[in-house]
C-alpha cells in the first residue's frame, strides 16, 4: 500500500480522496514520550506527554491506547462543544508502569456520569485479580490525590486479557500478544476494513519466544507503532535490560514481515527534537515509510492509502519577510531536488516556503538564505536546516506551501 501525505493545514478526519466511511480508520497521537513527561523547549516539536493514542474504527468506535499524560488532552478534546454526547470508548492499557497510567486521574470524562468506559488489560502477578481496578484505586488513594475513586461518576467495566486473546470491538478485531518488558506488557493488533494497526510499545528484543510473537503480531500491518526509545548503541550497552527497543529493531521487523508504515514511538525523555530528527533520518535511510510520532499527528487509513497530517501550530508564528533562498531536499518519491525560491513568512523557529516540488512530511530541507548584511554590505549566505511539518496545496497557485521548523 503506497503512503501519501496530506496537504491539509490541520488534522483531517478522512483521506484526501473520496473513500467510503466504512473503510476509514483514523489514528491521533496525544502522547508520544516514554518514561516521564517533558516540558523543556528542546522537546516541544514532537511533544512531551507520555503514551496515549486514539484509534477511531471504520464503525465509529473510539479506542484509546494507554493512559499516559496525553490522556488529559484527549479528555479536553472530548469536552469540546462538538463532542458533548455520551462517550463509551474502549481503553487498552499495555501495562501498569507510571508513564502509561498517570493520565487516568486527570481524564475529565471519567467524572461525567453519562459516560461508560470499557477497560482492557492483564492480571498482574504482583496485583492479582482486578489488577487494573486496583491501579485506579491506588492512584487516587490518600495521600496521593485530593479526591478518591468515588468522585469518578462514569461507569467502568474491566476485562482481563492475556497474550493470544482475541476481542471484538465495533469495526475491529483485536489480538493481544505478550511483549518483553519488566513485569509484563501487551501489544495489540487491530484489524479493520480500512487496514491493520499494530501498537507494540515497551518491548526489548532478545527473548526468542516473545520476538517471534511480535513478528506474528506485526505481520503485514499497514501501520506498526513500535518502541524506539533508545539508539542501537544505547540498547547494546548501558540501556540493555531496561525493556525498550530502537529504531533499527523496528526497521528489521518491518522489513521481515511486510509492514507498510513504521511509526517510531515512546521517545526517550532525554531525546531532543534534533535527536529524534537524527533517528528518523537514519531509519529512513534503511526503510522508506518511517514516521516519528508527534503530538497532534493524525494518520488516516482508507482504501489502500495513508494520509499523514501534522498540526500547523507546530511550525510557530510567522512574520512577513522577503529573502531569496535556495532549497534542496527529497520529494515524497525519494528523488533529490534543488530550486530557488523566496521566503515570505519567517520566524526564528521556522518559515513558510513556496516550492515547485513537494517534499515528504518529516523530511529535512537544506535552506541557503541570501544575507544582505548591514547597510547593503555583502555577507556570506546563511545556511539552515529545516524540518517539514506541513504541506499545503495552493488552489490558485502552481507552487506548494511548505511549513518548516528550523533545526539549526
Amino acid at each position: 500500500m503506497p503512503s501519501t501525505q496530506s496537504i491539509a493545514a490541520e488534522p483531517a478526519a478522512k483521506p484526501s480522496r473520496k473513500v467510503a466511511q466504512d473503510r476509514v480508520a483514523t489514528l491521533r497521537f496525544w502522547g508520544v514520550r516514554g518514561s516521564t513527561p517533558t516540558v523543556d523547549k528542546a522537546t516541544w516539536r514532537y511533544g512531551g506527554n507520555t503514551a496515549c493514542v486514539e484509534l477511531t474504527t471504520p464503525a465509529g468506535a473510539r479506542i484509546i491506547l494507554d493512559c499516559g499524560t496525553g490522556l488529559r488532552m484527549l479528555g479536553r478534546h472530548l469536552e469540546a462543544a462538538q463532542e458533548t454526547q455520551k462517550h463509551e470508548p474502549h481503553i487498552f492499557v499495555t501495562h501498569y508502569h507510571w508513564d502509561h497510567i498517570q493520565g487516568i486521574p486527570f481524564f475529565s470524562p471519567l467524572y461525567a456520569e453519562q459516560n461508560r468506559f470499557h477497560f482492557y488489560s492483564f492480571r498482574s502477578e504482583y496485583l492479582g485479580a482486578g489488577s487494573l481496578k486496583r491501579v485506579f484505586e491506588a492512584q487516587m488513594a490518600y495521600p496521593y490525590f485530593p479526591v478518591d475513586l468515588n468522585a469518578m461518576c462514569a461507569k467502568r467495566e474491566f476485562t482481563e486479557v492475556s497474550g493470544g486473546d482475541q476481542i471484538s470491538v465495533a469495526g475491529a478485531q483485536v489480538t493481544a500478544r505478550w511483549l518483553h518488558h519488566p513485569q509484563g506488557c501487551l501489544g495489540f493488533r487491530f484489524e479493520t476494513s480500512a487496514g491493520t494497526v499494530v501498537y507494540a510499545t515497551d518491548n526489548e528484543p532478545g527473548n526468542a519466544k516473545l520476538d517471534k510473537s511480535l513478528l506474528e503480531l506485526a505481520a503485514g500491518a499497514d501501520i506498526f507503532i513500535n518502541d524506539a526509545q533508545f539508539t542501537p548503541e544505547l540498547l547494546a550497552t548501558t540501556r540493555k535490560g531496561w525493556g525498550h527497543s530502537s529504531w533499527l529493531e523496528g526497521v528489521k521487523i518491518a522489513e521481515e514481515v511486510g509492514v507498510k508504515n513504521l511509526v517510531l514511538f515512546h521517545h526517550d525523555p532525554d531525546s531532543t527534537d534534533k535527536a529524534v530528527d537524527s533517528i528518523l533520518r537514519e531509519a529512513r535511510g534503511k526503510f522508506a515509510n518511517v514516521w516519528a510520532a508527534a503530538e497532534g499527528m493524525v494518520m488516516t487509513l482508507g482504501d489502500g492509502d495513508l494520509d499523514v497530517v501534522i498540526p500547523a501550530s507546530r511550525e510557530g508564528l510567522r512574520r512577513d519577510a522577503h529573502f531569496r533562498a535556495r532549497v534542496s531536499g527529497q520529494t515524497e518519491a525519494g528523488h533529490a531536488f534543488e530550486e530557488e525560491t523566496v521566503i515570505s513568512d519567517l520566524t526564528l523557529h521556522g518559515a513558510l516556503i513556496y516550492l515547485d516540488h513537494s517534499p515528504k512530511l518529516q523530511s529535512e530541507l537544506q535552506v541557503q538564505l541570501d544575507n544582505p548584511g548591514i547597510d547593503g554590505s555583502s555577507n556570506s549566505p546563511l545556511r539552515l536546516r529545516g524540518y517539514v511539518v506541513r504541506i499545503e496545496a495552493q488552489e490558485d497557485k502552481e507552487r506548494t506551501a511548505v511549513g518548516i521548523v528550523f533545526t539549526e
